[in-house]
């Protein structure tokens, strides 16, 4: 994307009435929550994550393993 795309995009946002910038809050962080799902999903497929299962099977043979509130 072009700088001068993303200037229009804010120049267009802080013009927006206040519904509408609630609006697109609420649409851009429901995108944002979309694209961080895929991306642990990613890393769950890959094997990215599998330190934390590591990690807490260790602790669970230490009796270090605390409870997740």
């Amino acid at each position: 994307m072009r700088m001068s795309t993303i200037l229009e995009i804010e120049s267009a946002i802080e013009k927006l009435p206040e519904q509408d910038l609630h609006q697109l809050s609420g649409w851009f962080d429901e995108y944002l929550n979309r694209k961080w799902d895929a991306q642990m999903e990613r890393d769950a497929q890959s094997g990215a994550l599998d330190f934390l299962a590591d990690e807490a099977r260790a602790a669970r043979v230490t009796g270090t393993l605390r409870q997740f509130p």
